[in-house]
């Protein structure tokens, strides 16, 4: 367990220090599976904590609650990796990078560690200050991270990607500054998005 606790804190070090280092590495060996079985089990752990920590702050849990946290969040996870697989095949064929599938899957498979703190981060927002400053941090991360993926991993050309990650980043700027921010908000935090409108 502090072994697997050290090697996470070492990815998530290097993804932020040395991203060319971490995201070049990945290649495609014929392991699809692995990457589905990363998405599902991370899913899994953040639905479980996002459950603990609404118990902790008094909620009602119900059985729907926990079929949601050990079914919904898991599958849905693995929906987005291949939502995502699909939106990073399309940035590299217009940015000139890697044309391969799997690739694409495994490098957003790589960061899927970080897919329960995003849910843990949005399950603490508590009220509308709250929820705009953790979505904006987390929105800018990812944007980062998809950055980092479409130079390193896809191998697409950096000025067609920043080209790229300068319009995905309008069309955030652009959500936040309309009222489409509560659309996104209520799928973060329904409750904290809820006092945005008070």
């Amino acid at each position: 367990m502090k072994k697997k606790t050290r090697n996470t804190f070492r990815h998530f070090r290097n993804m932020i220090v040395n991203p060319r280092r971490y995201f070049t590495k990945i290649v495609a060996d014929g392991n699809m599976e692995e990457s589905m079985m990363k998405a599902f089990l991370y899913g899994l752990l953040g639905g479980c904590l996002v459950l603990l920590i609404r118990l902790i702050g008094g909620a009602t849990i119900t059985l729907g609650s926990i079929f949601t946290a050990v079914v919904i969040v898991p599958v849905l996870a693995v929906a987005l990796l291949f939502v995502f697989g699909g939106l990073m095949m399309l940035v590299s064929e217009i940015t000139g990078g890697e044309r391969d599938w799997e690739i694409a899957i495994k490098g957003l498979a790589s960061i899927f560690f970080i897919y329960p703190v995003i849910l843990v981060l949005n399950a603490l927002a508590f009220n509308c200050t709250s929820m705009w400053i953790i979505s904006m941090i987390v929105d800018i991360y990812v944007l980062f991270l998809f950055y980092n993926i479409s130079l390193y991993c896809m191998r697409g050309k950096r000025g067609n990607v920043m080209i790229v990650i300068g319009i995905l980043a309008l069309f955030m700027v652009t959500v936040y500054a309309t009222d489409y921010r509560i659309g996104w908000f209520m799928l973060k935090n329904t409750g904290a998005t809820l006092a945005c409108l008070l």
